[in-house]
Formats: structure tokens, C-alpha cells, sequence
């Protein structure tokens, strides 16, 4: 048997230049690169391998872990799994800034690879710098934090021990159920240890990603009980883009006059003015889709998780003997709420659910498709309204929207991921294309936001991307801003500022509360309590420090000028615009469950908890 002598992290670099997925017949480079902040832990280690191996993997350096794990699973998300980057760090602190990206990558289902340093695997320099000790249980260490939020999760103390765990970290990888965030812990002695290391275990891997038929008893199933539907809902998810099978979406919808709602996930796999198109279906739903989630008799759900988001925390679907078919890769999310499992591709499912009901001579009554023409006509009033609004006291949030909105082209982008935001563009925001609205909602991980915008970028370099973020979820972490510079991907990053959590703010004033912690302010010398005079965050100054071009836009007018200077430009832009609080859409038909304290001192709190008590006993419950 042929062999190499390399040390574990030059075997590893070059087990990873050298994977490939297919898909439909075509081939895609796997692993594109790694981004990396180097320290004790993996700079003498994958730091020495990627220095000096002949390698095809582009390195990019990230100015916070979590931020770069952010970039990474925005990248494989905009490219639908089919192209990823690894993250290296040191041990300790830097691994840990990585658990919230690996399980903002797992709850989303997105391929990340993580390979955070460990400590010395030989034991004899400890405890080293930034080492955590466990004394009863010394196998333990900081990356021990990454089981619980990662899909496969190994520690490696021996070199050759690099064999199994990729072969088993790249199955998962390039597994459309079980994928998610992959944990190889390298402990950085084994890292610069050398093997001689098989040949042949370096040549090109194709992993095949097959799809999965849909079974003809579960076809004949799903058959029956859509032909015998009168009020049918279709819900798009995410697996529709990672399907590739938008055309066959909107094929179905067409063919059978049956209406599309899109989770988070899912949105833009329907072109908003398509006369079956519904728009966002649940708590940041439109009134369209959850009214005829209301009274749906049949609900066919592709390719979603079923968040609490997406069902009004189990109370949309009200009309008696309501049955869920879930078309789904995943037999775990097919169970949800008392559902039928259809097991397959969402591509392969869709084509093989149309043809036998066809067959059948299935499609809605007029009567029916004229009221989802009625819904959605009058949704697109309603949001024409609110892209209309306006206050004598400043910008109005959804008015902001609409201006950015109708500045885009249909192959510009948006990135966005927590705090009100989501509810806007998940109510209102008008796609036309697929992949062109980019949400992670899974997480809802606030400092997402920048760091995705890279990532979208690099995915899709001729693109012009637009991340709009609040204030709050900026402030939080705005790192990879500073890469985008570095690396020439030019983002722009839209700042609503509203001075505070203010989404927050507004969940805790429809419970009862006055407002309590959620805005930005002093601390009130009178109060003791931060309600004093508003915090003043110069963002644009800050922006322009790290060598953005930065524009401070006073009202809605000055933004419209303001964006086409902004695509004008060849650097990152960042473009700041005072907002009013509470100017965002609010829920139509829809509810969502939060704990509301049973007891008191404040009445109109615990008036909220006899509400939400209400609220549940008519919610069906599984």
C-alpha cells in the first residue's frame, strides 16, 4: 500500500481540497476554503498546513469566530448545501465564540464544518493556557460545549484517527437529513503529529446527494385525501430551495389552483405576484395565509420544520378534522403535529403528487380560487398601505422597506435575521426570484446579520446584497465587516435605528409590562433604572474607521438618493436611518405563545396571562 507521510492538519487540508458533491449529474467542489483566526492552538498546526501545502482552499481571515461561522453557513445556505467552508480556531475562548454559529448552522440544517484547537492530547503541559479543568472528569474540555449543537461531534488524539472521523464528519455533511454543524476537535500536539497516511484516502470523493423517491403507498395516500379537499394549503419551506424545485412549486400551484404559503425559509420560492402566492404563513404571517390557514381542511407541507413561528404555536390550522401531509426528507419532521409522513425530495415528490393527481382530474372549485384571489389582492392593498406610511414624528419603518424595496433589482438580495425585521420582510417584502430573500429564522441569532451579508456575497459575487439590521443586532456584532472590506466583497449594511431592543420592548408592553431594559439609555439618576436620556451611537463615524463608506440619512427622501450613491461604490457600505419605535407591521390573524407570569403587582400583566390562558384552550394541541 502506497503512502504519505504528512502531519495530521496537512492530511486534513488535503483530504478537504479534495471533496465533491453531485447532484442531478453535475459536480460541485465541496469545500471552497476555510476561514480562521489563528492562536496557540491550531496556528502551528492547520496554520503551518495551509501556509506551505499545495492546496486550492482559500483562506480567509474572520475578526470574530462567531462572525466567520455566520459567513460560512450563509454561504452553504445561499449555495443550497452544496458548497461549504470550514472554521479553525484555537482552543478556549476562540472555540467557544463558535458554539452559537454551530448551532445557528444545525437548528437551520446547513453544512458548516468546525475544527476548533484542543488542548495538548499528551496531557504533559497542563493545564496549558486558556485550559478549563474538570476535576472529575479530566477527558473533559471547553469543546465538550459543542455536542449538544453539533450533528456529529468527535475528538481526535490520535493522527490516524483523522480517517474515520472525516469519512463519518463528511457523511453528515452531505446528508440532506442529518446535516448541520460538524465538530473535529484538534488537539494541537496531534495536530503537528505525522502519519504515514494511505494515498488512496486522498484521491476524489464524490458524495452523492440521490433524491428520494416518494413511495407509491404514500402517493396513493396523499392522493386520497387531497382529491377529497375543498380548502387545501400549501406551505413552502426551505427544503423547496435546497430541492432546487421552485418551477415545480409554482407548477403544482398553477395546475391545481391551490394557494402558497412560505416560512421564512421558504420565501421567494413563489414570485409575490403570482395569483396563488399568499405570502409569510404564521406569527410574522400575512392576513391572506392565515386566514386560509384558519380554515384549511388539507394542509401539504413541503420541506419546513414546522417552527412555532410557522403555526402560530400550534393554533393556525382550526377547522375540525384538519389533516397535515408532510412532503419531507426528514421522517422526524414529517411526524410533527399528527402528520402523514410523504418521505422524498421536494423536487421528486412534487413532480410524482402532480401526475397522479392529474390523473385524477383534481383542482379547486372557482369559488375557491376567486377567494384566494380576493386575499391576495387585498394583502397587496394592505401592503402598499404600510410601504405608504407615514408620521409626523419621523420614518416609519415599513415606509423604509418600501423605498428599499423598490429600489432593488429582482437579482439584488436581502439579509436580515432577528429583532422586528423578520416580521416586515417576512409580511411584506415582494421577491420576484428565488434565493434572493435570505433570512436565518431558525436561530434568530441576533449578529447574524453582517456576517450572512459576506457570506451571501461570496456565494453570489455579482449580486448586489443588502443587509438591514436594527441597531441592537448591529451593535452586537458587526465583525465580518471589516473581512468584506479586506477581502473586496462589497455589502451594504442598512442600520434601521430605533435606539433599543425594540422588538423586545413591544412583547413585553402587549403583556402587561410599562417597558422595562429594552431601550438604549442612560441610567436615570432619579429612577436608577435606564430610562434616562437616549444613547448616541455614532455609527457612521465608526463605519468610515474601518474604511467603510458610511452615509447618516435623515428622512426617507435622502434615502432614495442615498442608495444609488451607495451602489455606486466598489467598498462596503453602511447607511444609518432613524426610525420610530413601534413603526413595524403587527401580527395579522396570528398569535404566538410566551410565558406570562400567573401573578403580579401589575394587573394588566396578569390580565396578559389570563389572556394567553384563553389563547391556549383554544389552540390544538399535539
Amino acid at each position: 500500500m502506497k503512502t504519505v507521510r504528512l502531519t495530521m492538519a496537512q492530511a486534513l487540508i488535503k483530504f478537504l481540497d479534495n471533496q465533491y458533491v453531485e447532484m442531478d449529474g453535475y459536480e460541485h467542489k465541496f469545500v471552497k476554503g476555510i476561514f480562521g483566526i489563528f492562536g496557540h492552538g491550531n496556528v502551528t498546526g492547520i496554520g503551518e498546513a495551509l501556509e506551505y501545502m499545495d492546496t486550492s482552499l482559500v483562506y480567509l481571515q474572520g475578526h470574530n469566530e462567531q462572525g466567520m461561522v455566520h459567513a460560512a453557513t450563509a454561504y452553504a445556505k445561499q449555495k443550497n448545501r452544496l458548497e461549504i467552508f470550514a472554521c479553525t480556531s484555537s482552543i478556549g475562548p476562540g472555540a467557544l465564540n463558535m458554539v452559537t454559529g454551530a448551532a445557528t448552522a444545525t437548528i437551520n440544517r446547513i453544512p458548516v464544518l468546525l475544527l476548533p484547537g484542543d488542548i495538548f492530547a499528551c496531557r504533559q503541559p497542563d493545564p496549558v493556557l486558556q485550559q478549563i479543568e474538570v476535576p472529575g472528569d479530566y477527558t473533559i474540555t471547553a469543546n465538550d460545549c459543542f455536542k449538544p449543537v453539533s450533528k456529529y461531534w468527535d475528538r481526535l488524539t490520535r493522527p490516524e484517527q483523522l480517517m474515520t472521523a472525516l469519512l463519518n464528519a463528511f457523511r453528515v455533511l452531505t446528508d440532506p437529513v442529518d446535516t448541520g454543524a460538524v465538530t473535529l476537535c484538534l488537539p494541537q500536539d496531534v495536530q503537528s503529529e505525522a502519519y504515514d497516511y494511505p494515498t488512496a484516502f486522498f484521491a476524489k470523493r464524490v458524495h452523492h446527494i440521490d433524491r428520494r423517491p416518494l413511495a407509491s403507498r404514500a402517493l396513493q395516500e396523499a392522493v386520497a385525501y387531497i382529491k377529497s379537499a375543498n380548502n387545501p394549503l400549501l406551505i413552502a419551506g426551505g427544503g423547496v430551495h435546497y430541492s432546487f424545485a421552485s418551477d415545480e412549486l409554482i407548477d403544482f400551484a398553477s395546475t391545481f389552483g391551490m394557494p402558497v404559503a412560505e416560512t421564512q425559509a421558504g420565501k421567494s420560492a413563489m414570485p409575490w405576484n403570482h395569483p396563488m402566492s399568499v405570502g409569510g404563513i404564521g406569527v410574522t404571517g400575512t392576513q391572506a395565509a392565515n386566514l386560509l390557514a384558519k380554515d384549511a381542511d388539507v394542509i401539504l407541507i413541503v420541506g419546513s420544520r414546522l417552527s412555532d413561528f410557522t403555526t402560530t404555536s400550534k393554533a393556525a390550522f382550526q377547522r375540525e378534522g384538519a389533516r397535515l401531509l408532510h412532503l419531507n426528507v426528514s421522517a422526524f419532521d414529517g411526524c410533527k403535529m399528527d402528520g402523514i409522513l410523504l418521505q422524498a425530495d421536494a423536487k421528486s415528490g412534487l413532480i410524482a403528487l402532480k401526475n397522479a393527481l392529474l390523473d385524477v382530474g383534481y383542482r379547486t372549485s372557482e369559488t375557491y380560487q376567486h377567494l384566494i384571489r380576493d386575499y391576495h389582492l387585498a394583502w397587496q392593498a394592505e401592503v402598499n398601505r404600510l410601504y405608504q406610511a407615514s408620521s409626523d414624528e419621523g420614518n416609519c419603518q415599513t415606509n423604509i422597506l418600501g423605498i428599499l424595496n423598490d429600489f432593488m433589482n429582482d437579482d439584488d438580495i436581502i439579509v436580515c435575521a432577528a429583532g422586528s425585521l423578520p416580521g416586515d420582510l417576512h409580511r411584506l417584502w415582494r421577491n420576484t426570484r428565488p434565493k434572493t430573500y435570505h433570512l436565518e429564522y431558525g436561530f434568530s441569532c441576533m449578529g447574524y446579520e453582517v456576517a450572512g451579508g459576506l457570506g451571501v456575497k461570496m456565494a453570489n459575487p455579482d449580486a448586489e446584497v443588502y443587509v438591514i439590521v436594527g441597531d441592537g443586532s448591529y451593535i452586537m456584532l458587526h465583525s465580518e465587516l471589516l473581512t468584506s472590506i479586506q477581502e473586496g466583497y462589497k455589502i451594504n449594511v442598512i442600520i434601521l435605528n430605533n435606539a433599543g431592543y425594540q422588538c423586545i420592548n413591544n412583547l413585553q408592553r402587549a403583556h402587561g409590562s410599562k417597558g422595562f431594559g429594552n431601550e438604549f439609555r442612560h441610567r436615570s439618576k432619579e429612577t436608577s433604572r435606564l430610562d434616562g436620556h437616549p444613547l448616541q451611537i455614532n455609527f457612521t463615524q465608526y463605519a468610515e474607521s474601518l474604511g467603510a463608506t458610511a452615509y447618516h440619512v435623515k428622512n426617507a427622501h435622502d434615502l432614495k438618493n442615498t442608495l444609488q450613491k451607495a451602489r455606486m461604490e466598489t467598498v462596503s457600505t453602511v447607511i444609518e436611518i432613524p426610525v420610530l419605535p413601534q413603526s413595524m407591521s403587527q401580527g395579522y390573524e396570528s398569535w404566538w405563545r410566551v410565558g406570562v407570569a400567573e401573578v403580579s403587582q401589575e394587573p394588566t400583566v396578569e390580565a396578559a396571562h389570563h389572556s394567553m390562558k384563553d389563547k391556549i384552550r383554544s389552540a390544538k394541541m399535539y
